[in-house]
Parts: structure tokens; sequence; C-alpha cells
């Protein structure tokens, strides 16, 4: 056996057979890049945070800015693949209000949670309350849930049976005088409290100046919504125009005073005691 040294193990294949490791690459700012994908290249003047991970902004030599994943090997750097990964900063001082703009919690173990549930119609809802409010909640031991869809609230409250001591909030888009969500949300019972916003959809609680632009487009009745905000604005698709909106807040100064208000409301009713 000593006679092998030096040839490897020759279980191990031959090195042209082995996977070839992908480097990884800081992404400087003013690092040149081309996405892999679609060939867009551009130097780095940024990053986004998303709730499905990290993305970096390309700009290119006509002054195009576009978002991209930053996943593995997604990237070509003199034409060859890199994994880009963001620099490390320094730790910022950390502040003592939450994104609610309440106290900060230290130290707090997260409490058992409640019996008493917040309902919200959908994902992009539960994300943004998450975002801003996810501290408040933890502390209070508050369990957000998706109805994915408000015509499920009745079928839900009547499996949940809310009593004292097991309250529901709920939380609607599009909560005006006359509309099908008002039709669906009245005479729930003292144990339910239903607020919401006048917006048709959650993403129009996000200030428009926070997004960079001058209000929200008017989309024509029965076209889909997102859909056509994202054509108007040119964000590509809603999956797009979404992670546009959500990496765009930060705290509840992002948010429209209606939404604010709807869910401090909520919070406040399925804490209080009986």
């Amino acid at each position: 056996m000593s006679g092998q040294q030096g040839y490897g193990d020759i279980f191990s294949g031959h090195t042209r057979k082995q996977p070839r490791e992908i480097p990884k690459v800081v992404a400087e700012r003013d690092l040149v890049a081309e996405d892999a994908a679609t060939g867009f290249c551009g130097a780095v003047v940024g990053f986004d945070r998303s709730y499905d991970g990290d993305f970096v902004k390309l700009e290119d030599r006509a002054g195009r800015v576009r978002l991209f994943a930053m996943r593995e090997a997604a990237f070509l750097i003199d034409g060859r693949p890199v994994t880009l990964i963001r620099p490390t900063a320094a730790a910022p001082v950390k502040s003592t209000r939450t994104a609610s703009g309440s106290t900060r919690v230290e130290n707090h173990k997260a409490r058992v949670a409640r019996t008493s549930r917040i309902w919200v119609e959908g994902v992009h809802d539960a994300a943004l309350v998450e975002r801003v409010w996810g501290h408040d909640l933890r502390v209070e031991g508050v369990v957000v849930e998706q109805l994915e869809g408000l015509d499920h609230l009745a079928q839900r409250l009547a499996e949940f049976e809310p009593g004292p001591g097991r309250r529901v909030g709920v939380l609607v888009d599009h909560l005006v005088t006359g509309s099908k969500e008002t039709g669906l949300t009245t005479g729930l019972g003292e144990h339910v409290l239903v607020t919401g916003h006048p917006y048709i959809d959650v993403w129009q609680a996000v200030r428009p100046s926070v997004l960079g632009i001058p209000a929200w487009p008017t989309v024509p009745r029965g076209e889909d919504w997102k859909t056509g905000i994202c054509t108007r604005l040119r964000w590509g698709t809603p999956q797009d125009g979404w992670r546009r909106v959500y990496s765009s807040v930060n705290s509840y100064r992002d948010l429209e005073t209606p939404l604010i208000g709807a869910v401090e409301r909520l919070i406040d009713f399925v804490t209080e005691p009986d």
C-alpha cells in the first residue's frame, strides 16, 4: 500500500468528473457582474432583502437598474460562474424602538401562544404585519393566520368557535361601505372584531413615496389589480412587484394610517382581558 502514496484516493474518480467548486465573491459596490440567466451586465449599486432571500441591484451602462436573486452560481465574472455574497457590514447601533414604534423588549422569551388569533386575508397581508409588528406579536403571544380569502371566514369561525378568552381579530382589505367585504364581516358577535383599510389590496397601504412613485396607478375594474399595477409601473411580474413593495417597508412610517390603526386595534382586542 505504501507504494500507492501520492496517487490519491482511487475511488474518488478522475478530477474531470468531480464537481467544480463555485467561488464566492463579495459583491462590493461597483463590482461588475453578469446575470447568467438573462445576460444583463452591470455594476453593483445596492441590495434588497425579501422574505425569500437577498437580492443585488445591478446598473448597466445605460443607467438601467435591475434586481437579481443572489443564488448559487447565478452570476458570471469574466465569463466564469460565481456566487455573489453580501459584504459584511459593521453591526449597527440597536434601536430601542421596534418597527411598529413600540418599546423593544430585550431578553424576552416568546410567550406561549394565546388562544385568540388574528386572521388576515393572504400571504402579503401576513408578511407586512410580521415585518412591522412581528416583535410585538411575539411578546404578546399572538399568532397571525391566513384566511386565504374572505369567503372562508364564516366556515373558519364556525370551526374556531370564538368565545371568552378565545377572540378573533380579522384584518380586511377594501373594507368600505357597500362592498362585498362589508357584507361578509357584519354581525359576527362580540368576540370577533373586524377592522380594515379602504385600499383594494394591501400593497396600496404602502406609501407611494417609499417606492419612488408619485401615486398608485388606477387600474380599471375587471382587470387583475396586481398585474395592472406592475404593467403600468414596468415592474415586471406581480412576484417582482411584491419584492419591491415588501423590501421598501422597514417600519410603520412606510405604511398608510388606516392600516396602522386597523392592526393596532386588532392587537389590543385579542390581548385585552375579557
